[in-house]
């Protein structure tokens, strides 16, 4: 499978509720870490994410992805995402966000997927309160900080 192929096949089955379709993409022990709700592994928690987690709050999702360049073992892609929040304070809004996607590539599926993403413009899309919003990027913070690769950069 192409790699833009491969990538509108993750959209289009995010867009209609697709869950084995999506897992489908990925290994068998693929692992898919999500900037909202952390780590799925395997195609069956994979596939209940989109299925169950993503549609529990929103609906009418749409995304896109933009000039993939990828070594044969790892993927980049621009992303554009929105979906419409059905939470009682977004009134039925459409949170909008942009990120990167990151995949780690075996032989055709993805073997592990991260995303870094300005979630940021979609809190306030749906109209979440700043303190809300405050905690949330904290939490984001706090994971950073966590990751071995940032060891370095906490040092005096």
């Amino acid at each position: 499978m192409n790699l833009n192929s491969m990538l509108r096949a993750f959209c289009d089955a995010v867009e209609h509720r697709d869950g084995k379709a999506f897992a489908e993409l990925f290994t068998e022990d693929g692992v898919y870490h999500d900037v909202f709700y952390g780590a799925f592994e395997g195609r069956e928690k994979i596939a209940a994410m989109i299925d169950d987690w993503f549609y529990r709050t929103a609906t009418d999702f749409r995304w896109d992805m933009h000039a993939p360049v990828s070594d044969g073992e790892t993927l980049y892609a621009r992303y554009t995402f929105s979906y419409r929040s059905t939470l009682p304070e977004a009134k039925g809004a459409r949170a909008m966000f942009e990120g990167v996607a990151i995949m780690k590539l075996r032989g055709d599926k993805i073997a592990e997927y991260h995303e870094v993403a300005n979630t940021a413009t979609g809190f306030v899309d749906m109209n979440f309160a700043p303190e809300r919003i405050a905690k949330i990027v904290a939490k984001q913070g706090a994971a950073l900080k966590a990751r071995p690769e940032m060891k370095r950069h906490l040092e005096n």
